[in-house]
Order: C-alpha cells, then structure tokens, then sequence
C-alpha cells in the first residue's frame, strides 16, 4: 500500500480516537460539577460555560504557536506533542477536586491542543496533490464519527461506572492510544536540515507573509463564519426538540439523534465531495456547500415535529461535509512550501473562536428571538460567505 494511504488510515483512525475520546465527557460536564459540590443550577451553569469555552480560547491563542514549530521541526512531532500531552492532561481531570482544577486543566488542555490541525497538515504535504481533497474529506469523517460516538460512549460509561471521574481515565487512554499509533506508524517525508535552514520568522512574520496571499486571510474568515453560523444554534436545539415533541422519557435520546444525524450524513458526504472537488476544484465544491448548507438551514426554521427536523439536519449535514475539507485543500493550494502547519494553525484559531463565539452569541440572542430567526441569522451569514468565497477565490489566482 502506498504511504500516504496508510498515513491516511492511521490519522483517520487517530482522529476518529482524539475527537470520541474529548467528546465522551462534554455531556456530562454539569453532572460532573455536581459530583464536585456545585449544586445551585445557575453557578452550575456558569462554571459549565467556562470549562466548556475554556479550551478554546487557550487554543485560539497558542494554536499558531505550534504551527511555527511544525513548521520547523515537523507535523509528527506536533501530534505526538499534543496526543500525548492531551492524555495526560484529561486523566488529571479525573483527580479534580473543585471547579477550578477543572477550570485550570481545561485551559491547558487547550494550550497543548492540536493533533488535528497537525494530521491536517502532515497529510496534506505527504499527499499526491492530485488525491488531497479526497485525503481531506477522509480525514474529515473519521473526526466526525468521533465526535457522534464520543457522547454515547460517554453516556454508556457514565451509567455503567456510576460515576464520572472513570471516564477522564479512560478518555487518557484513548488519546495514548492514538498518541502510539502516530508514533509507530505514520511517516512523515520531512527533511529537518532543509527546514531548520530557512530563514527564521517569527509568527508575527509568518502571519504577515501569509496576509499577503489574498486566498488565505479569506479561508481564514470563511472558516470562522462557517463555525460561527453552525454552532450559534446548536446549544438551543434540545429546548427545540422539547417545544416541538413535549416533556417525554425519549425526550434525551430524540436531541441525541438531531444532533447525530447531522454528523451521520456529515460523515459519508465528507470523502465524496473531497474526491469531487479533485476533479472539478475544491472552490466549486465550497461554494455550493455554503449556498446548499443556507438553504438546508431554512427548513429547521420551518419544521412542525422532531421527524422534519431530523430530515433537515440530515440534508444540512450533507453540505457540511463538503466545507472544512475544501478549505483545507484550498489552504494548502495557496500556501507557499514549509509554512504549511503555520497555515493550518492560524486557520485552527479561526475556527476555535467560531466555535467559542457561536454558541454564546446563540444563547444571547435566544433571549430575544426565538430559535427559529437564530436558523435564519445563520444561513444569511451562509449566503453572505458563498458571495465572499466567489469574490475572493474566483477571481484571484495562486
């Protein structure tokens, strides 16, 4: 088999274990902080929102960081930094005695993130450029299929133990498990002394080299405002589920399913429209991702019961697929040989703040309108971007 395929299959696998692993204890979170001696419902709540944001804000901050030194010493060793920092950072978590060990170890956490943005960056230098959106899309579902397992799990182990600090254990183990993968099995093609010879920049320098691509700083934005737009609803969608089905016993495992769907379909869509945008340019596949994913959130805004619901967050969940791997493939298209990991780490603090940002302006403007105008907001910033994505991308060349 060739190399970048293997190097494929075991980052596929890895992500699949990285996101299931992290996504297995944000359900519980709030339960967790009971188990810890927060018991008033609102304190609850707050110290949930900082734990949960907490990682992201640290990341969108040290993220280009790492990107500089992958640049220079290699993407293997950013993900065995990460995989195995992170292991050992979420099985402390399961020693925790108070809200802010909690607090303290998820913004370590965040500092010490990036296995993905550095699995992005190794297979898209280690790929035949003429395979890389299909690589992309691949990749893509194997975080995805984490990320709609991990909370079952999760679930399933909460009630099987009893008790949540089990979990952080098993969460460690999975993530070195990973972590070994990497480290026996991937290869990288990464001549240190060409890399360590360039001319030393710093990241300041490197993200004002990169500004100077007019592609770039757009897929910057365009990843933030896709994050932004579809993670402004996604906090509110249980309550949706409940106004549309009522107060039932299924009542959790229906907002488990509308939040699954769309990943199922996610998932399967990521590899067929990466190979697509192979064949036809990536920039087609992500206009027509961002036009089709605005036009699948007016449904939601439309829907009577949980069962149109599902049926439009599958169809949403189609276009998404298509949108982070063309990017993906479109930053390493335009971004000059050996600042590859410097591209990809900007473009991950991007999306770190569209994912802290989004979620929290949903719940503020939730006390305004209802979650129906929050879909519309959402796919009004998706047409907006579609017309970015022609204007910048389009009419510019490499």
């Amino acid at each position: 088999m060739e190399r970048w395929k293997i190097n494929l299959i075991v980052l596929w696998l890895g992500q699949f274990l990285v996101m299931s692993g992290m996504t297995m204890i944000i359900p519980f979170l709030p339960f967790y902080l009971q188990e810890l001696g927060i018991h008033n419902p609102k304190q609850v709540a707050l110290w949930a929102s900082w734990i949960f944001a907490a990682n992201f804000v640290t990341a969108f901050l040290f993220q280009p960081l790492w990107g500089w030194l992958s640049d220079r010493f290699g993407r293997k060793m950013m993900l065995l930094r990460s995989g195995f920092g992170m292991a050992i950072v979420v099985a402390l978590m399961g020693f925790a005695h108070s809200a802010w060990h909690l607090l303290l170890l998820r913004m370590l956490n965040g500092v010490i993130s990036g296995f993905q943005p550095a699995a992005v960056a190794l297979i898209s230098t280690n790929t035949p450029k003429e395979k890389i959106g299909f690589a992309m899309g691949t990749l893509q579902s194997g975080a995805v299929a984490g990320t709609i397992l991990g909370p079952i799990i999760g679930g399933l182990l909460a009630e099987w133990f009893g008790s949540y600090r089990p979990i952080f254990y098993i969460t460690g183990s999975v993530l070195f498990c990973a972590s070994l993968l990497a480290l026996f099995l991937v290869k990288e093609n990464f001549i240190a002394v060409e890399n360590k010879n360039q001319p030393k920049a710093s990241i300041l320098a490197g993200l004002a080299q990169l500004r100077k691509i007019p592609q770039l700083p757009a897929l910057f934005a365009v990843t933030f405002v896709i994050q932004f737009a579809m993670l402004s609803p996604m906090a509110l969608i249980p309550l949706f589920v409940q106004d549309l089905h009522g107060k039932t016993e299924f009542l959790a495992l229906l907002a488990a399913l509308v939040g699954a769907v769309t990943g199922l379909s996610n998932m399967i869509a990521s590899p067929l429209l990466g190979k697509l945008g192979d064949k036809i340019g990536a920039e087609r596949i992500l206009g027509i991702c961002l036009i089709g994913s605005a036009i699948a959130f007016i449904p939601q805004a439309l829907v009577q019961n949980v069962g149109e619901l599902i049926a439009a967050r599958f169809f949403l969940g189609i276009f998404i697929g298509g949108m982070l791997p063309s990017v993906y493939s479109l930053i390493r298209k335009f971004t000059p040989n050996g600042m590859e990991s410097r591209a990809y780490s900007f473009n991950s603090s991007t999306l770190s703040l569209g994912n802290m940002l989004g979620p929290v302006t949903g719940g503020f403007l939730a006390g305004y309108i209802s979650i129906r105008w929050i879909f519309i907001l959402s796919s009004i910033l998706l047409l907006i971007n579609s017309f970015w994505v022609r204007s910048t991308l389009y009419t510019k060349k490499p």
